[in-house]
């Protein structure tokens, strides 16, 4: 799964020792390019948290993403977590609204079409 949003907020690293050994985290927040913008805190786990040091606050993003939810003593907790994050150029990003072309009066056709096949449509 992909989602594309602009990138708002770098949160800080989180480091840790578990019992496989040690982890790193670093989670980022993301506002979607929709009519409706909506933010989406996403979270990079081990050497992938190398790939959000060259993007700046600003940068467009899209990010393929594994959402995963588990339950913990009766609660629900749900991780988007990015496996790829990479910069959008501006040129590809989605528009609003498409262009509607211009309305030309040539266009027109005369009435029956044009042609005299005899079909009434």
């Amino acid at each position: 799964m992909e989602i594309q949003g602009k990138l708002i907020k770098k949160l800080d690293q989180q480091t840790g020792q578990g019992r496989n050994g040690s982890w790193v985290k670093q989670e980022f927040i993301i506002e979607t390019l929709e009519q409706y913008p909506r933010k989406v805190c996403i979270s990079l786990w081990g050497d992938k948290v190398k790939d959000l040091e060259p993007i700046q606050v600003g940068d467009q993003i899209k990010a393929s993403i594994n959402i995963e939810s588990r339950e913990f003593n009766g609660r629900w907790y749900t991780d988007v977590r990015a496996w790829r994050i990479e910069t959008m150029d501006r040129s590809t990003t989605p528009t609003s609204s498409p262009e509607v072309p211009p309305f030309n009066e040539n266009q027109i056709l005369p009435p029956g079409g044009g042609n005299d096949d005899g079909l009434p449509f």
